[in-house]
């Protein structure tokens, strides 16, 4: 038997229970945290010894068990956990991009932090119990950091907002936005919100809720650090040789200006490396050259901060900019669209040296990705990928599989526009956009919105309505002194204190990511920095709009013709045949690309010959469709016999008219009447159970 503690609050009506005991018990702390069914283990570790690193090496893995939910999937070959999916490097990165911030960036001892799911229930998202629980095994741990921090999930509906809401209500219930939102005490440093046309002010009112919620929360494990937290250890310090330090601050002294302020990236790149090229010669030639031995992860460090130090200054005491803009000033913007002939759609966003060429592919519903991971299974008809190739910020480097960053960006992107997208019952395509960085300096992530809406206008895809994304940004010395600016490019994003991305249409928010370099935001520094999105939102969208004011009323004739028809579901089996031979069959008659077909009878008929399409659609139509008393048809008369005639109704069906049927009065001779190759309406009078027999009546069509 554990010899264990357990500590329980209640939040949005559920209890929430942290448990600590010997699970675990080499990790310098480790927390069981259960949250309705879902259970995750957290653990913290840290390295014994420093690291000759010139940054603090904070690992976050967020680690996933089908067990959990009661799953054996995988490949068929190997059924078991391979290479995380993108909603466990997603739940990492929400983990991570909250706790970072609190910790001091000097230290260089290895820390690891563990989430492991293992247990969920089908109404609480494991990302809500997986932060509390890093934070709490953190807080309870010998490892220093400012913490704690906790989140919660807010959604906000049309009668209120609810914190913590059910997946299946949700599911039920399109709120108009849906945010993730943590923080410390009266502190917001992390959001990631996902909605359609929600209003500024009510988001801020739904942070206002969540911030208390938070509240809540770090109170509960301020409580538990209280009885079981243990001493903080004493760790070194990364600090600068001081004689490095002055030989640094001596030599760049009256230079470092001239180099950092540049309308230009490129500009100022290049002067920049000049001066470091400058002086790291000098420091050699000043130390190394007399024997003593030069710290260079230090020595750059050291520019690196005088570089932050410097634009924080001029920004908040003179609001100069490094490229000479206002505060609210948007970098030059320019658009265009239709770049390639044979690729479905495409569009160029250019915003100063940031640019992004976004490809849209359109394509049967067939090639919808299949998703199946430990919380969900289904099917995504809507993709975005995002790509940032090295030659985007001038490097060399390797092209390999999607990381984190390419991950994060390209859930954003889609999450702001995946709103907008027609239904499947308004537009049957899947639909591929692929985001590829030609140049960065800044917001990449919301260049690729502003692209991805117009090339999938340009493909033909009617959107509801377009969107566009900004970034901003925030230099502050405190709470009470800070300036926020808009669309930031490289220095401001790498040396600011905020990295605020917004996008929405001009209705409303759709997306948003917020990280901190600092402990948190108040409420009022999002306020404002809320009110500058807005605006910057507007002007960027009446570019888009100039570009291209509405979707393509044609799409491009190497899309794929698709037509979409509706049969009962029981005729499901009808059609796909013993081994799936009849739907086989159609397709190699008609030459198609596929024929895809819902649960629901919902059947999508695809290729690239579109007479061919229209014709397989009507034979589907015809052998599937149930014929029902009452009903006029029409068709050819195929066969003649002494007691009537059969007519043709399509689909491999027909119908017998018996000679009574024909004509009012005695008929002697069928061919009177009807001859075989006539085309005639009937009214059919009688269905045999089942769709079997039918029988027509050409005398009744009068009654």
């Amino acid at each position: 038997m554990r010899n264990k503690k357990e500590f329980s609050t209640e939040i949005a009506g559920k209890k929430l229970t942290i448990e600590v005991s010997e699970l675990a018990e080499q990790a310098n702390a480790a927390v069981l945290a259960k949250y309705g069914e879902t259970v995750i283990l957290a653990t913290a570790v840290m390295g014994r010894r420093d690291v000759d690193m010139d940054y603090m090496p904070l690992k976050v893995d967020y680690e996933e068990r089908f067990y959990a939910a009661g799953k054996i999937i995988g490949s068929r070959y190997v059924r078991r956990e391979g290479k995380a999916s993108e909603e466990a490097v997603l739940a990492g990165r929400l983990v991570d991009r909250t706790i970072r911030p609190l910790f001091d960036d000097r230290m260089r001892r290895d820390i690891q932090v563990v989430v492991t799911v293992l247990q969920i229930d089908e109404e609480n998202d494991p990302e809500f119990v997986g932060l509390l629980g890093a934070s709490t095994a953190l807080l309870i741990s010998d490892i220093p950091w400012n913490g704690p921090v906790a989140g919660v999930r807010v959604a906000q509906w049309a009668d209120g907002y609810k914190i913590n809401p059910d997946n299946s209500y949700v599911t039920a219930n399109p709120p108009i936005f849906d945010a993730f939102v943590s923080g410390s005490k009266d502190r917001i440093n992390m959001i990631e919100l996902g909605g359609l046309d929600a209003q500024e002010k009510d988001v801020v009112a739904g942070f206002k809720m969540a911030q208390e919620s938070i509240n809540q929360l770090i109170d509960f494990e301020e409580n538990i650090r209280k009885e079981i937290g243990k001493e903080k250890a004493v760790v070194n310090l990364a600090e600068p040789d001081p004689e490095i330090k002055a030989a640094v601050e001596a030599f760049i002294a009256g230079k470092l200006e001239a180099a950092v302020y540049h309308p230009s990236k490129m500009e100022q790149q290049s002067e920049i490396g000049k001066l470091k090229t400058a002086l790291n010669l000098h420091l050699k030639e000043t130390f190394e050259d007399q024997g003593k031995k030069v710290n260079w992860k230090a020595a750059d460090f050291l520019f690196e901060d005088a570089i932050n130090q410097l634009i924080h200054k001029n920004i908040l005491e003179q609001e100069r900019r490094p490229d000479g803009r206002k505060l609210d000033e948007l970098r030059a913007l320019d658009a265009e669209v239709g770049l390639f002939s044979r690729t479905h759609g495409s569009a160029l966003f250019r915003r100063g040296n940031t640019q992004a060429l976004a490809v849209t592919t359109l394509a049967a519903p067939g090639a919808e990705q299949l998703i199946e991971t430990m919380e969900t299974q289904g099917k995504r008809r809507f993709l975005l990928h995002y790509n940032f190739p090295p030659f985007s910020v001038g490097e060399v480097g390797n092209f390999r599989g999607p990381g984190r960053r390419e991950i994060g960006h390209g859930n954003l992107a889609r999450k702001s526009l995946e709103r907008l997208i027609p239904t499947k019952e308004e537009f049957p395509y899947t639909i591929r956009v692929v985001s590829e960085i030609m140049s960065s300096n800044g917001s990449s992530s919301q260049a690729t919105i502003c692209a991805a809406a117009l090339s999938m206008m340009d493909a033909g895809v009617p959107l509801k309505k377009l969107a566009a994304g900004v970034a901003m940004g925030l230099m502050m010395s405190d709470v009470d002194h800070y300036k926020v600016l808009t669309d930031i490019q490289g220095p401001e994003d790498h040396h600011g204190d905020m990295d605020l991305k917004v996008a929405g249409t001009v209705d409303g928010v759709t997306g948003m990511q917020m990280d901190v370099k600092v402990d948190g935001l108040t409420i009022e520094i999002l306020e404002k920095a809320f009110q500058q999105t807005r605006r910057a939102r507007l002007e960027i969208l009446k570019v888009l709009t100039a570009t291209l004011p509405e979707p393509r009323k044609e799409l491009s004739p190497f899309v794929p013709a698709i037509q979409q028809l509706k049969i009962p579901a029981e005729k499901i089996g009808l059609l796909i045949g013993p081994g799936g031979k009849t739907i086989n069959g159609l397709i190699e008659k008609y030459g198609l690309s596929g024929i895809d077909v819902d649960e629901d009878g919902s059947v999508f008929v695809s290729g690239t010959d579109h007479a061919k399409v229209a014709a397989a659609a009507a034979e589907i139509a015809g052998f599937t469709k149930e014929f029902k008393v009452g009903e006029i048809v029409e068709g050819n008369i195929v066969k003649i016999l002494e007691f009537g005639a059969i007519m043709d109704l399509g689909g491999g069906k027909d119908g017998m008219i018996h000679v009574s049927e024909l004509k009012d009065g005695f008929v002697k001779n069928v061919e009177d009447v009807v001859k075989l190759g006539d085309f005639v309406r009937a009214k059919i009078i009688s269905v045999e159970e089942g769709g079997g027999k039918i029988r027509l009546s050409i005398k009744q069509l009068a009654e």
